[in-house]
């Protein structure tokens, strides 16, 4: 088994999750001349269906107008590609990771529209990310892609692109296939992506020391947003957030991933992830858009999987772990507005549930 890199036609790839990273990631692909996009879309459907997408773009300028190749809706039971004879390249999923929401990531994926050496490229927020869709597709290239970009949809079908637009692609092992095949996947996509003018795509052989990087972000500023209801340039402009809540966080991340996977950030890195959203941009960072928007959260691969490593470390993280803590209550507000979870009228089967009255 070997992977063909695509030459001398358009690489089919079909995306999932269309809102800021989603979208962006599908006009680089098609801006750069080598590749024909198909987008999965569900509540900016009509929108862009309609009146395409609203770009507005720090790397590709304003105002843009912009339809993918191929639409498809979400509601949909098949994303068959137009010739079922040709199974995409690539997979490209965007979508939010909510490793505690059912149905997984991998379920997105109809069989039907893959081949054995369709590449899926993981374009999503986390750790250990990867290993479902390993499970779920065993024989399957697994790319691991580590965006940096902001880039905010509101309303439907608006995208609103703010800070630089910057992927990290690496393949994940996979023990189930030869090395070279992933690795050769992963560069052609770097090539296929990098392709687009004002975009930057590094390919790097491991993934594990940018997905920590990104987590130095993820698991401070993106989180205590949402907990504050937040920009990040108000929280910086308090300066007390910073001190007490957004630097303990990432040094409790720089000292997780060193012990548990050998890598190394440094201090100088972790002031410069404070600095690094443009202050004037008064940026709010997905986690916290989704609260906005009333929408699950992604706590369990952003803060869950860094505590567990952690704990099974001997990592000591007390800041994360409030944190966590807190999230989990706010995706829990969501479950039961949203009817996911039933609160009983009577508590009597409940740890909790039963009154007491004062103790001596």
């Amino acid at each position: 088994m070997s992977f063909i890199p695509v030459k001398g036609r358009k690489a089919r790839v079909l995306v999932f999750g269309s809102g800021g990273v989603g979208t962006m990631a599908a006009y680089a692909l098609e801006k750069g001349g080598m590749a024909e996009v198909t987008t999965v879309l569900r509540s900016n459907f009509k929108a862009v269906t309609e009146s395409g997408f609203k770009i507005n773009s720090i790397d590709h300028g304003p105002d843009i107008s912009w339809s993918p190749t191929h639409i498809r809706n979400a509601n949909d039971e098949r994303h068959c590609s137009d010739n079922a004879s040709q199974p995409y390249d690539f997979i490209v999923v965007a979508t939010k990771n909510l490793a505690d929401i059912t149905p997984g990531v991998a379920s997105l994926i109809d069989r039907d529209v893959i081949s054995d050496t369709t590449a899926i490229v993981l374009l999503q927020n986390g750790l250990n990310i990867e290993r479902p869709i390993v499970d779920a597709f065993p024989y399957n290239p697994v790319i691991s892609g580590v965006p940096y970009i902001g880039a905010i949809e509101s309303p439907p079908g608006t995208i609103n692109h703010v800070n630089h637009d910057e992927l990290i692609i690496s393949p994940f092992r996979n023990d189930n296939i030869p090395c070279k095949l992933s690795e050769d996947a992963a560069m052609n996509f770097q090539e296929i992506y990098g392709s687009c003018p004002n975009v930057t795509c590094i390919y790097e052989r491991s993934v594990e020391k940018a997905r920590w990087r990104k987590l130095l972000y993820n698991a401070s500023y993106n989180t205590i947003a949402a907990i504050l209801g937040m920009d990040t340039s108000r929280m910086r402009a308090s300066e007390f957030i910073i001190d007490d809540l957004v630097r303990p966080a990432m040094k409790e991340i720089q000292a997780t991933a060193r012990q548990v996977s050998g890598v190394h950030l440094t201090d100088d890195l972790i002031e410069t992830v404070i600095r690094q959203d443009n202050y004037k941009a008064f940026f709010r960072p997905s986690m916290l858009q989704d609260i906005d928007k009333g929408k699950h959260i992604e706590v369990e691969n952003i803060i869950g999987e860094p505590v567990r490593e952690a704990e099974k470390a001997g990592v000591e993280t007390p800041t994360l772990r409030v944190i966590y803590s807190l999230l989990k209550a706010l995706q829990f507000k969501i479950k039961i507005v949203e009817g996911l979870v039933e609160v009983p009228a009577s508590g009597e089967k409940l740890k909790y549930g039963i009154s007491r009255t004062r103790g001596g």
